[in-house]
């Protein structure tokens, strides 16, 4: 039986291994059939209210096994599911809401009173913490097909308002399997989802692909520090998903740690943007827990390029090979380029996006005529089909005529060993063009200031690309994902 869509994948494994745990947290645990039930009356309950299947169904909700039932049932039934970015602002949330035509959004007790405003009286909230999961309905569900729409992601981007991402079970199921392949994924392992599911690492990486590998999934609400390791030796997980910033705060927790309490734990995995090398090492160093870093984009349902497990060696400062799709490095009219030489990242494969809702221009911008999906990220490839990446285009610093990539000074400040978050940004100048800020997030109690890390990115730099000004911050913007957002910075400083 070829599985094609994301309720095929559910019934397959509540009929194959009922009994195996699929989603849990604390005291909340379903198996594969007892998951498979909730999933179907989700699908039941949607039908109930009158949405049509192919429709969008939003959700507003905090992470727990529930949401994940929730965000797997609009997608068994046919329906869109469409996340809601609750930290996105009021204007944002009412925008996507809007433009995706939304009519039914799911929301428990801490986003109902948030999300209410926003949206109008033809707009029916159901509460999923007063959702019997376990009472089915008459209502017969529609069934998928793997070109339908399962998923509509709005990204943040870098100006003017979010783009809807349109994926079909088809390339959803893509970048599961990518995960899957690249991290060799076994109904043994279980993950802990750090990230929340309205975001493509969340939900992709560390729902989908155990979803497609028979494994399980450890839901907390949020990310927390002072309960990550513990929740990871409670529930006994063998994997995790984290974002550079995550595993700067962890680096600084000041909490003993025992390797020899993880017997389970094969792994943790790094997205979403670049992970410096200096925290990289620091992180293994004191851990003993290899990073796995990789990239991935809301268009292409996540992972892309990932570095191979140990004893395979990995490049450090690298995100690794193309994994169940192709990558190139291409110049401006997306033609490849010789091995490290610079250029766009371009991807093509089974996990790109369909296309974004109602933008055919901004669609028909980002697909080449041959498939290619430009990333907007520079990079170069080695010979052994290792990227590096160097950089967005939008977010290059122009100084005097010279373009300067902000991840070289990010780097630069975070071999300090007292820097947890640190970000370049441009700032226009009247002599050249743009000048080069900073801002850093320090360690409580440290002697490093914001003289100090100048003349560290002078040694390393040289003077031309060394920030004129480094802002000294108790944490800096970040996105959904928890990348740290250089727009704001420069806005702010500006």
């Amino acid at each position: 039986m070829t599985l094609q869509t994301i309720r095929d994948y559910c019934d397959h494994y509540a009929e194959t291994t009922p009994e195996k745990i699929f989603l849990l947290y604390g005291g909340d645990r379903y198996s594969r059939s007892e998951a498979q039930a909730c999933i179907s009356n989700i699908s039941r309950i949607i039908a109930k209210h009158g949405i049509a299947p192919k429709e969008t169904v939003a959700f507003a909700l905090n992470n727990s096994p529930e949401a994940a039932l929730c965000v797997l049932g609009i997608m068994s039934g046919g329906y869109v599911a469409t996340a809601v970015n609750r930290i996105a602002g009021d204007t944002t949330i009412r925008y996507v809401l809007d433009h995706s035509e939304t009519r039914l959004v799911f929301v428990d007790a801490g986003s109902e009173a948030q999300i209410r405003p926003l949206v109008s009286d033809k707009v029916t909230l159901v509460r999923l913490d007063q959702c019997d999961l376990d009472k089915a309905t008459d209502t017969t569900a529609y069934i998928p097909k793997s070109n339908d729409h399962a998923l509509l992601m709005y990204t943040s981007g870098t100006t003017g308002r979010p783009k809807g991402v349109l994926h079909s079970h088809k390339s959803i199921l893509a970048g599961g399997k990518n995960v899957v392949i690249g991290h060799e994924l076994s109904a043994k392992d279980r993950a802990l989802c750090t990230l929340p599911l309205y975001h493509i690492n969340g939900l992709c990486v560390t729902l989908i692909a155990p979803l497609i590998s028979g494994g399980s999934v450890v839901l907390p609400e949020k990310f927390s520090t002072s309960k990550f390791w513990p929740d990871i030796r409670r529930h006994e997980c063998s994997w995790f998903s984290v974002v550079p910033t995550q595993i700067s705060y962890l680096l600084h927790q000041e909490t003993p740690f025992n390797k020899a309490e993880y017997p389970r734990l094969r792994f943790g995995r790094s997205a979403s943007a670049p992970l410096s090398p200096d925290v990289h090492a620091a992180f293994e160093q004191r851990f003993e827990i290899p990073i796995i870093e990789t990239m991935g984009l809301t268009e292409t349902a996540a992972q892309i390029l990932s570095n191979p497990l140990p004893p395979k060696a990995r490049k450090i400062g690298s995100p690794g090979l193309a994994v169940g799709n192709e990558v190139t490095i291409a110049d401006l009219q997306q033609n490849p380029v010789a091995e490290n030489t610079e250029g766009e990242v371009l991807v093509r494969g089974d996990n790109v996006m369909q296309g974004y809702l109602k933008n055919p221009s901004a669609t028909a911008e980002s697909m080449t005529p041959k498939g290619w999906l430009r990333t907007g990220d520079l990079g170069r490839m080695d010979a052994d089909g290792y990227v590096f990446i160097t950089g967005r285009i939008k977010e290059l610093i122009i100084k005097g005529g010279e373009n300067i990539a902000p991840r070289e000074i990010d780097e630069a400040l975070y071999s300090h060993p007292d820097v947890i978050e640190a970000a370049a940004f441009s700032c226009p100048c009247k002599d050249y063009g743009e000048r080069i800020e900073a801002a850093v997030a320090l360690s409580v109690g440290t002697k490093a200031t914001a003289e100090t890390l100048r003349f560290l990115c002078q040694e390393k730099l040289g003077k031309f690309k060394t920030p004129e000004r480094i802002h000294v911050m108790t944490e800096l913007p970040k996105g959904p994902s928890g990348k740290i957002q250089r727009r704001i910075l420069s806005e702010t400083f500006s």
